[in-house]
Formats: C-alpha cells, structure tokens, sequence
C-alpha cells in the first residue's frame, strides 16, 4: 500500500487527485501538508486525513511514501527539491516550474536521485492523440510541414477564479496566464508530436480586465525539422471546437471541428481510390497518470510521461512569454 502526503490543496485539481489516491487499491492518503489553515481545515473535514503544517516533519516521516504537490506553481522547485531529498517519489500537477532554470535543476536532481516522478499531462494517454503520434512516427503524412491546434473557454468572461483560486491569475504565483495554465496541454502535445523548437514569436495580450493577466494569446513556432506549429489559447472565447490539423507532404491528419479523426495519405490509399479516412480502430488509452506512476512505485512498471517532458513544456512556454514581452522572435 503506497502511503501518499498530499502537499498543498491551492490548485483546482487537488481534490481530484486526492480522491484518486483514496479510492486506489494500492494506496492511501497519509497526511496532508497545507501552508494556508483555510485549506488546510477544508482538506481535513472531507477527506479526514491528519493535517501536518510542517513540511520537514512531513517528507521524514517513514510512514510517508510518496507525495502529490498542487500548490502555487512558484512552489514547485522548492517543494520538488525537499521531497527530493528525502526520496520521495513525486507525482506534481503542471507546469513543472515558472522558469526553465528550475525545471533543469528539477530534471537534474530526478535523474541523479532515481525516485519515480510524473507529471500530470493526460493528454499523452489518450487514444486519438496515440493515433496522431503512431500516424506522425510511420511517416504514414510525409514529411510534416505544419501544425495547427486552438484551446479555449471562457474562463476570464465568467470569472472562474477568486477565493481559494484566485492566484491563477497572479502571474508570480501561477507563472502566467490562459497560455500557461490552460495553453499547457497542447503545448506539451505540440511539442510531443514536432519534436525539438527553434524559435518562437509569440503575441500573448490582456483582452479583458477580468483579471491583470494574459487572457488571450497567439503563438508561431518553428521546429528544428522545418515545420512550423501554430497554436491559439484563451480564456476570453465563449464557444468553439479545439482542432488539432497536422499537414505533411504526403496528407493529413488531425482531429476536425466536430471532434473526429481524419487521415489522408497517400501510403494508404488502395489502387486509385483516393479520399478521407475515418480511423475507427483506435490504440487503446494508456493509463492516467497518476496510475502509471503509482505502478511503477509498487511494481517498476514503465511510464510514459517523464520529468524531461515537463522540462521541455517550461522552456517552451518561457521561451513564448520572453517573446511576446520583448515583441520579436527568440531563439531555442
């Protein structure tokens, strides 16, 4: 039974990942840390689990396993090198760290201590975007020219964060905007299926006053193979679907406006038939995760997101941010 210390409940998504844990058969909740007595007393009445305020007293206990961090973003290092420390195995909501700096220093450390560490980005588990990848590592589109992804809601128009989530929109604490938390997932996926960036030119803009942070954001990237990634984030778009296109040389694939698969290629078209496939066998999704990582504690088994993913998903967006600031394109 993996004993878990949840660090901190500030992020949206803790109350999730604390339910997952208690409800695992193969784990538990041990003890909760908190550095806010509000949460910390809400985090105790639902799941009643000890509440332990010192984070020193918690990452030595024996009786502690593993850890879960959901705190402020502008946490993450610091909590990140304590359990590290003290081997514990860390599975931490994204993004990894504001800056690259701390993200390198993060991956440095989880390679040299080999503990078991995830990052939550569960858009790699799922089956369409396994599809998109094994498409992309055939060759089944040729060679890829460009990407194009959207991801939007309207979190600034209805005001979703105050209380306990206000700091989404504090940039010292949350690292940025719609572009960094929302943005995260396909930038991450973007990169996944591009490979390594060159530069970047970004324009990422306050469109209302909601909140004093980035609300809206439009970014170019172009990938050491040549091919560019265009990708769109907002929190200040009502409706509208969130595409993935990937054009190559020789077709296409991507997820449509109506939330279908679609394959062109010409690899794959039988004699002079010629047109749009419809993929209707879909590699089966990995497992989320916080399962993979639990796995791989109690029996070694391989996961399939790394540190060094989380990393890479930091220095992209950091890197995207410096251009918008400094209004021209930056080098990888």
């Amino acid at each position: 039974m993996l004993r878990v210390a949840m660090l901190s409940f500030a992020h949206v998504h803790a109350n999730g990942y604390a339910e997952h844990v208690a409800k695992h058969p193969e784990a538990k909740l041990q003890v909760i840390w908190e550095d806010d007595e509000g949460r910390a007393k809400a985090a105790h009445e639902k799941f009643q689990v000890p509440v332990n305020m010192d984070l020193e007293a918690v990452l030595s206990d024996p009786e502690v396993d593993a850890v879960v961090i959901n705190s402020y973003t502008s946490q993450h290092h610091d909590l990140m090198m304590a359990a590290i420390r003290h081997k514990k195995p860390i599975f931490t909501e994204k993004a990894l760290s504001i800056t690259t700096k701390e993200a390198d220093e993060i991956a440095k450390a989880v390679h040299e201590s080999g503990i078991k560490f995830m990052i939550s980005l569960p858009s790699r588990t799922r089956s369409e975007n396994l599809f998109i990848k094994h498409v992309l590592d055939e060759g089944w589109i040729g060679k890829v020219t460009l990407m194009r992804a959207r991801v939007a809601h309207g979190a600034s128009l209805d005001h979703w964060f105050h209380d306990g989530s206000a700091w989404f929109a504090d940039e010292k604490l949350a690292g940025g905007g719609a572009l960094f938390d929302l943005g995260c997932h396909t930038v991450d996926v973007m990169r996944w299926f591009m490979g390594e960036p060159k530069s970047v030119i970004s324009k990422i803009q306050q469109f209302s006053d909601a909140y004093p942070i980035d609300d809206n954001s439009a970014i170019v990237v172009e990938f050491k193979n040549g091919a560019l990634g265009i990708l769109d984030t907002a929190w200040v778009q009502r409706a509208g679907p969130n595409p993935i296109e990937i054009y190559g040389t020789e077709g296409f694939v991507g997820r449509n406006f109506s939330g279908n698969l679609e394959l062109v290629s010409t690899h794959l078209q039988p004699g002079d038939v010629k047109g749009v496939i419809h993929p209707t066998r879909l590699p089966d999704p990995l497992p989320m995760p916080m399962d993979q990582w639990i796995s791989a504690i109690l029996h070694d088994t391989p996961m399939t997101i790394t540190v060094d993913d989380g990393r890479n998903l930091t220095q992209l967006l950091e890197k995207a941010y410096q251009s918008s600031k400094e209004k021209h394109e930056v080098a990888f």
